[in-house]
């Protein structure tokens, strides 16, 4: 049963009991009557505006979801490389392959190569765009 309901109920079982409405308790309880019917209509109103409101937050969410696969689809047909600051390195004295950080590669101090122990330094010059490097992806050609 509703709220709606249950003071009907208590509107009908007042006018049951031919309650005297012209008397100081009367005109208080057909008062109180009154006010709880329109508590019980402002809850229902409430309650389909509520139930809008989820719909549209629904709605939303699964709009959130759709716009969620696209950018992690093309997320995942990119191949990403979430360490991208990292080098690979080959020593010149045991061939052997490691990565390096940006950081460590830019240190003078070099880097020992884990295989063999060997000190390795490099020469790190910026691209001024002429060397036969570059390709036409290089943002210092011209």
């Amino acid at each position: 049963m509703t709220t709606t309901e249950k003071v009907a109920y208590l509107k009908g079982l007042v006018e049951g009991m031919a309650l005297d409405t012209d008397s100081k308790e009367g005109k208080v309880l057909a008062a109180i009557i009154d006010v709880l019917n329109d508590m019980a209509l402002d809850m229902e109103d409430l309650g389909e505006e509520l139930t809008e409101l989820g719909e549209q937050v629904d709605e939303i969410d699964e709009d959130l979801a759709d716009v969620e696969d696209l950018l992690y689809e093309e997320d995942e047909d990119e191949d990403y490389d979430f360490d991208d600051d990292l080098f690979e390195v080959a020593c010149p004295h045991c061939d052997a392959e490691f990565e390096v950080s940006e950081e460590e590669l830019l240190a003078d101090e070099g880097i020992e190569c884990p295989e063999c122990g060997e000190l390795l330094t490099f020469d790190i010059e910026e691209c001024d765009g002429d060397c036969s490097c570059c390709d036409e992806d290089c943002d210092n050609k011209e």
